[in-house]
């Protein structure tokens, strides 16, 4: 299984992504893609399989991918201070893949229904719906 792990700004959460992926099931293949080059040394020094940065990439990888991961934003053009095109929105939302998001209400987006847990735990709720696809 190829999971592919979308993140920005300082890549913070898909660093913790990547490193429950990577924990709970190492012989998985992570890919991770940063909107810039801080969030996807982030992701690399984690344990991401391997790694790269930009729209063209969020769009090769999400083509190939079966499993792709971040926060909500990453399907929201302009999101994450405009980190995210549209071109990266359209190639997650049209993607084969499943799409595991995580909830962050920032930037202008509110997702409302939804727990105010901490970031940690929200990424073990995530980590634990990849393990029901696999």
């Amino acid at each position: 299984m190829r999971v592919l792990i979308i993140d920005g700004q300082g890549g913070g959460l898909g660093r913790q992504l990547v490193g429950a992926v990577k924990e709970r099931y190492p012989d998985t293949e992570v890919l991770a893609v940063g909107t810039n080059s801080m969030a996807t040394g982030a992701m690399l020094r984690a344990g991401a399989d391997q790694a790269a940065t930009g729209e063209n990439s969020v769009s090769v990888a999400a083509a190939k991918a079966d499993v792709i991961m971040g926060p909500v934003g990453i399907v929201i053009a302009d999101s994450m201070l405009g980190e995210i095109t549209p071109r990266m929105a359209a190639a997650v939302g049209q993607s084969r893949a499943k799409r595991i998001l995580l909830p962050v209400n920032l930037c202008d987006n509110i997702v409302v229904g939804v727990t105010d847990a901490p970031m940690a735990q929200k990424v073990q709720i995530a980590v634990d719906k990849l393990g029901e696809l696999m």
